[in-house]
């Protein structure tokens, strides 16, 4: 008798789009995911996790080096451009749109950024199993779907819970960096996290200083061209008990 089919009890922070995608996308997927794109179990949907998957960084990498996850990657500039500036660190993608990780592969493979992984999966189910506790040395957030309609807000990512979830994949001191453009995003991500019992503010004052490490994307100078101003939050994983 086959298992019944288990479905996700709350909402992803997400909506799939699909489309045709170039031939220099296909190309990518072609030839390049054998590298690049993790091959995940699934579970109840194509970007979902099977809760018995686990990632096994010194095995996929080569080497036991510093875990950077980027959570949401887009089209990969930021961590393209951190992997080929830090050669002897890991770096790995998470995101769900096709395009985007075709772009971030054909990138990666032109730059020679050998030190990158994708993972095209629904993010909470990344961090809450498929990547060993305490793996990670950063989480990166930057620039999440804001879902600034009010009747949509529940689909955001940081809402009350996910910092248990996040906080499970971060070693004891690892920091999560966030950043956003949407004021009332950045407020309710730092209501949230300055709640969380497993986070501690790592900045001073109202927000934190523009994180160095990363790039300045046409998404973040859109922003900007709108006149909206960009926030940062960055915190550090308290000492497991």
């Amino acid at each position: 008798m086959p298992e019944p089919r288990i479905f996700r009890d709350e909402p992803v922070s997400f909506v799939r789009r699909s489309g045709r995608m170039s031939e220099g996308q296909e190309r990518a997927f072609a030839e390049l995911a054998t590298h690049y794109l993790l091959d995940v179990p699934r579970g109840a949907a194509e970007t979902s996790v099977h809760p018995d998957a686990r990632l096994d960084p010194a095995v996929e990498y080569g080497r036991s080096g510093a875990l950077y996850v980027e959570v949401g990657s887009g089209q990969g500039h930021a961590i393209v451009s951190a992997a080929l500036s830090r050669p002897d660190d890991d770096f790995l993608a998470v995101e769900v749109f096709r395009a985007g990780l075709a772009r971030t592969m054909l990138d990666a493979d032109r730059e020679g950024a050998r030190n990158l992984r994708l993972v095209e999966a629904n993010a909470p189910e990344v961090l809450s199993s498929y990547l060993p506790e305490g793996a990670a040395a950063e989480v990166w957030i930057f620039f999440p779907d804001p879902w600034h309609k009010n009747k949509h807000n529940k689909r955001r990512l940081v809402r009350p819970g996910f910092g248990e979830t996040v906080a499970r994949a971060l070693r004891d001191g690892g920091l999560l960096r966030l950043a956003t453009d949407w004021e009332d995003y950045a407020l309710q991500m730092r209501e949230v996290l300055d709640a969380d019992p497993l986070f501690e503010r790592a900045f001073d004052g109202e927000w934190a200083e523009r994180f160095v490490g990363r790039v300045m994307t046409a998404f973040e100078q859109k922003g900007i061209a709108k006149g909206r101003d960009i926030r940062d939050l960055v915190y550090r994983r308290k000492t497991r008990a």
